[in-house]
């Protein structure tokens, strides 16, 4: 089994930064693509940004300029660095990871979510 914990989440004022976080722990043999989510109030959850092992990284045109995604491969760690934050940022942002589990289970897991509010 393959958990993943977000942090960082916040209130912040537009304009601002906003960095996210999500640790995966548990029975990994091997991460191969992580991301983050988002779903605002009444939509549905969509993809905000991804990246694979070897750092590939692609990301929703609405983000693109503004957020960056990275990862730490020794941390089984991935990243979220949000600028210039609008109030259309605010969502519940989720974590995603897949990859191969000890004894060659494959994995699909997410995590619980962070709250990220822009708002003055």
């Amino acid at each position: 089994q393959v958990q993943l914990v977000e942090s960082g989440g916040g209130l912040v004022q537009p304009g601002g930064p906003l960095r996210l976080s999500c640790v995966a722990s548990g029975s990994i043999f091997s991460i191969y693509g992580m991301g983050w989510y988002r779903q605002a109030p009444g939509k549905q959850r969509e993809l905000v940004a991804g990246i694979t092992r070897g750092g590939r990284t692609n990301y929703a045109d609405s983000v693109k300029g503004r957020f960056t995604i990275s990862r730490d491969n020794a941390k089984n760690t991935v990243y979220l660095q949000m600028n210039s934050l609008k109030p259309e940022d605010t969502a519940v942002y989720y974590c995603n990871a897949e990859g191969l589990a000890l004894g060659d289970y494959p994995f699909d897991s997410w995590g619980r979510g962070t709250q990220v509010t822009v708002s003055s």
